[in-house]
């Protein structure tokens, strides 16, 4: 299945309108990197899709080894960190659950949370090909 992305940027500076399918959204800067703060910025798209994925990677397998995990809860945040050769990006993931799960469970969840589409994909292993068409 082919999934695509449509971005927009419209006149007023930086807002733009995204197309996924039949779905619309709205993007935008703050209103202190000069934006109009109309929607949320590209970054904070891109911690949603990782923690949306991740969410969905771990009830995928729950439902197959019939584990209740209850609702599941992942933050995603980007941190930044001055180092020697200059500022450094990284991100976190917490993830939650409702329901109480055992050690072993916890192992092997933290591990599935790993192969998250998304996340694989931000870690380098998908080629971009860029065009002006």
């Amino acid at each position: 299945m082919k999934q695509q992305s449509e971005v927009l940027l419209s006149e007023k500076k930086y807002q733009g309108e995204a197309k996924m399918r039949n779905h619309f959204t709205v993007l935008d800067e703050p209103i202190k990197a000069g934006g109009g703060d109309t929607g949320p910025t590209p970054v904070e798209y891109l911690l949603t899709a990782i923690g949306g994925c991740v969410a969905m990677t771990l009830r995928m397998y729950a439902e197959r080894k019939d584990w209740n995990l209850g609702e599941i809860k992942v933050i995603v945040s980007q941190k930044e960190a001055l180092t020697s050769s200059g500022i450094k990006k990284s991100l976190i993931e917490e993830i939650s659950f409702e329901n109480k799960i055992t050690a072993e469970q916890r192992i092997k969840l933290l591990e599935i949370a790993g192969k998250c589409p998304v996340a694989k994909m931000v870690k380098g292993e998908t080629e971009i090909a860029t065009s002006i068409v």
